[in-house]
């Protein structure tokens, strides 16, 4: 069987930590930033997580996570 390919996009935005977890950026942080104050740029930098409801369809694109 051949082996599958891994969605570049998907492991490029997400990793999978040892948890099992998965982390991701947050969003609002690209463009149109001088009118977001901040202390919401600040928190923006903090990673977040993936909802449990999303997780398995972020592993179904990670193969080889």
């Amino acid at each position: 069987m051949p082996k599958m390919k891994t969605k570049r996009a998907a492991a490029k935005r997400f990793t999978v930590l040892a948890s099992g977890k998965i982390k991701r950026a947050q969003a609002y942080k690209r463009h149109i930033l001088t009118k977001k104050s901040r202390k919401r740029l600040n928190k923006l930098r903090t990673a977040a997580y993936v909802h449990k409801s999303n997780v398995g369809l972020i592993l179904a694109c990670l193969p080889y996570r």
